[in-house]
């Protein structure tokens, strides 16, 4: 039997139900020609009667295919398209300068700028607009002048308020350090920074202020530039303390204020010392011979290869040869100990200038008598935990080592001699020699002072914070507060008893006497390991010793090096660059304070700035 052939609903039937029903075809012209008695299911092919309506066929569905009735009931909407290149009257608009979103945009540009090194002039560039353009074609960009005169010190302005009131609530001292640099620009400038401790007992560096010195740096000129930034920063004498190099304006620029406290930087206090002991005869002529040698290496890439072979065979880890650095001694040991390296010696050619046995052994003893001395500048490089503290006993330590001449040779005992003559010239003074004792009493590590005398540990224990004024707050006197009620005796009790028997208070102890038993408590207690972190000891045990915490806060703080200033450098050195060279001296204050700001975690409202602008 021939199937018959199911044709569509009319048009006129507009009803979403009539895509799943058809009718039979029959002769006859348009309507005509659809036999209309019976809906034809298009899924099953079932009929049901038509009676003009949507009644049947829809009964059919719930029956047969409730799943195509819920479709037709839950239709999926579609927006209707336009072209991809017609645009909403909403592009057009621009949006007002002063509206937040576009403040927020041009904040985040002059964050931009700072954090990332922009010159100003990256706002003018095409790259850039093209950016801005596809993320915001509302937005328009501000000029660079803006950025340079507005934008950038507003946000430096804000970071600075928030960062001063952070600093004023959590610090309980503030040391500063000072340091000198040369800009691509040939302006000279002093970069100073500030060190404290916050309440959760964290050691903070940050970035204070960068001035521009345009005068020579006389001992006056460096302590006028000292005192202005004190006083910007609410620093005030006698609480202050400075570190900085021993150059020798420095220390006299120090010394036109008795009231300050200065420390000298410990690890270009050892780097003097070693210098003095790489200017030996026999020291400087092994070195000589030896940069020859890693200079080849450094032309050569055949000689850097076959190095490679050598070291490889030997089973030697691969090293390549380093080229001594002029300012940092401790690079000229560390290509001594490159040179012991049996790959190095097996490679000398006719073209390098060959080392003897006798030189292979004066670089070995170099190595040696030096060790001591770079791991006490590593040890000072640390920034994250007190330093000043270390300082008398390392030093005690090295002098030790130095001043033993027994069992060595005679390269060794010369250079033992010189590192020892420097360093016993250095903290000399009885103030500094103060200082330093009550910092290292301080610290959990060291607060035994094994390196000191008998005598001195007895005068430094007595009181290490009776030069420190420090506010303390009374006890409270019992007869302070609400009076208990009390139960009465009989009258024959207190007649009998009174003369003998009278009420005795306990006066409340003076600051003196509990700073003294403080200190006893703390001295009893097991000193800490070397390899523990002594801020987070007292972070533990601040409430057993509340008036030793305050104090410990304040010389804790104090940096014994000035390598936190010296690591500015390398930021400024980014700052100032060939495309930033013009740079006036107030934009590169701003920039290197904003870079050190935004970079770190040191202040919590500065960062939290930052994190929401940017």
């Amino acid at each position: 039997m021939e199937e018959k052939e199911i044709q569509p609903a009319p048009r006129t039937l507009k009803a979403t139900i009539w895509k799943h029903f058809g009718f039979y075809r029959q002769p006859g012209p348009g309507k005509k020609g659809l036999d209309m008695t019976y809906a034809i299911c298009r899924d099953c092919n079932g009929k049901v009667k038509y009676f003009g309506n949507t009644s049947n066929p829809r009964s059919h569905l719930e029956r047969h295919h409730p799943e195509l009735l819920v479709e037709l009931d839950n239709p999926v909407k579609t927006a209707p398209t336009r072209p991809a290149d017609q645009r909403t009257l909403h592009h057009f608009e621009k949006l007002p300068h002063n509206c937040e979103r576009a403040k927020n945009i041009t904040k985040s540009i002059a964050c931009f700028i700072a954090k990332d090194l922009r010159p100003y002039s990256a706002v003018e560039r095409d790259g850039f607009k093209f950016m801005i353009k596809t993320i915001e074609p509302r937005y328009v960009i501000p000029s660079r002048a803006y950025f340079t005169d507005t934008a950038v010190p507003e946000l430096y302005r804000e970071t600075k308020l928030k960062f001063g009131e952070a600093v004023a609530k959590n610090a309980t001292r503030v040391a500063l350090m000072c340091d000198h640099w040369t800009s691509r620009a040939t302006e000279s400038y002093a970069t100073f920074t500030g060190h404290y401790i916050t309440e959760e007992w964290q050691l903070q560096s940050q970035v204070l202020q960068t001035r521009v010195m345009h005068e020579s740096h006389t001992a006056q000129n460096i302590h006028a530039t000292f005192h202005s930034v004190a006083k910007e920063w609410k620093l005030t004498l006698p609480d202050l303390v400075i570190v900085t190099d021993n150059a020798s304006n420095m220390l006299a620029a120090m010394q036109l204020e008795e009231n300050l406290t200065h420390v000298s930087c410990f690890a270009h206090t050892l780097n003097l010392a070693a210098q003095r002991a790489l200017k030996l005869n026999t020291v400087s002529r092994v070195l000589g011979r030896i940069r020859r040698i890693t200079g080849y290496f450094h032309r050569s890439t055949t000689a850097c290869e076959a190095l490679k072979v050598s070291q490889k065979a030997l089973g030697l880890e691969d090293h390549k040869l380093q080229i001594d650095i002029v300012t940092r001694w401790s690079s000229q040991p560390a290509i001594c100990a490159a040179l012991a390296n049996p790959g190095v010696r097996k490679n000398n050619t006719a073209d390098t200038s060959t080392l003897s046995d006798t030189e292979i052994k004066h670089a070995e003893e170099i190595t040696m008598a030096l060790r001591p001395m770079r791991d006490a500048t590593n040890i000072m490089s640390e920034d994250s935990s007190p330093t000043l503290s270390v300082i008398a006993p390392l030093l005690a330590q090295l002098l030790h080592n130095t001043g033993d001449d027994s069992d060595n040779s005679t390269l060794v005992r010369e250079i033992k001699r010189a590192i020892h003559e420097d360093l016993a010239k250095r903290y000399s003074s009885v103030k500094t020699q103060k200082l330093l004792h009550k910092a290292s009493t301080l610290d959990p590590r060291f607060k035994a002072l094994p390196f000191l005398a008998k005598e001195q540990q007895l005068d430094i224990h007595e009181n290490p914070g009776k030069a420190d004024s420090i506010p303390v707050e009374p006890e409270a006197s019992p007869e302070e507060g609400p009076v208990p009620k009390r139960r009465t005796t009989s009258d024959a009790l207190v007649n009998l008893l009174g003369k003998t028997f009278t009420e005795v208070r306990v006066a409340p102890k003076s600051a003196s006497t509990r700073s003294e038993e403080e200190l006893n408590k703390y001295l009893d207690v097991p000193a800490l390991s070397l390899s523990e972190d002594p801020l987070h000891w007292w972070k533990s045990n601040e409430r057993d010793f509340p008036l030793l915490a305050r104090l410990a806060k304040r010389y804790l703080c104090i940096p014994g090096t000035s390598v936190a200033a010296e690591r500015v450098f390398s930021t400024a050195g980014d700052v100032v660059t060939a495309q930033r060279s013009c740079l006036s001296s107030e934009h590169v204050d701003q920039l290197i304070f904003l870079l050190a700001h935004a970079s770190s975690d040191t202040c919590e409202a500065s960062h939290r700035f930052f994190s929401s602008c940017c």
